[in-house]
Order: structure tokens, then sequence, then C-alpha cells
């Protein structure tokens, strides 16, 4: 499976020091960079190449994902096992886990590109909506 048009390639990933195999590796990337999506609006998907900064969050968010997804397997805790029709159900993810997630990641986010801007000067966070003046 070939995965295109990343924010942070393997061998920048390694250089910083990453410890994972190639396929958790892209599978994360992935991961980080429909985040960083999200959070700016795609902005990024058209640039030649990212700046530092983007390459540093992405790397950063590969790291608390896979210490997060690999908490997740150690953590399945049995919350209930019948023995007759043999069935074994397994406590899922609570919802301040899942809000503590999220706002790790915000953080992140917030922390590597609340400073950056694209060369129009829009900030790659920017939410709202550009005003256009009109003349009549």
């Amino acid at each position: 499976m070939e995965f295109g048009g990343q924010y942070l390639t393997y061998q920048e990933y390694k250089g910083l020091g990453g410890t994972l195999d190639l396929m958790p590796f892209n599978l994360l990337e992935l991961e980080a960079r429909k985040t960083i999506d999200r959070y700016t609006f795609k902005r990024l998907r058209n640039l030649e190449t990212q700046n530092q900064e983007v390459k540093l969050c992405v790397n950063e968010l590969i790291s608390m994902l896979n210490t997060y997804k690999s908490d997740l397997e150690r953590n399945k805790a049995i919350s209930s096992e019948s023995i007759d029709g043999y069935s074994i159900s397994y406590l899922g993810t609570s919802i301040e886990q899942e809000r503590g997630k999220k706002s790790e990641i915000k953080g992140i986010i917030e922390k590597w590109l609340s400073c950056c801007s694209l060369e129009d000067g829009t900030p790659y966070l920017y939410r709202g909506v550009k005003w256009l003046r009109i003349i009549v």
C-alpha cells in the first residue's frame, strides 16, 4: 500500500529518533495528517514542502497516538463474561479518556501550528471568515 502526500516522511521520522517500523509509522502519520487537516481545513495539503513546525507537530502526534493505542491494548479489561454461550465483553474507552485524547491532540496542534501562516498571511489554524470589500 502506498502512502503519498505525507507531511513527515519515514526518513525524517527516523532522523528525529523515531522507533516505529514503516507500516505502523505510515498508519499513524496518516491519522496525524488527517487530524491536522481537520484543524487547518486542509490548507496544508497543497503545499510543496511542509515547514519544520508541521513536521515536528506530526512527529509529536505520532508519538502521542502510538502511546494512546498501546495503553488501550494493554488495558483491555473484561467487563463481563458468560460461560454457557461463552461471550466476553471488554471495557471500552471512557468519555474522560476520549476527552483527554482530544485535548492532548488540540494542545499539540496549537503548540506547533498557532504561529504559522500561509504565504498569503492566513494563519494555519484560522477558523473565521475573510471579509470581502464590495464596492457598489
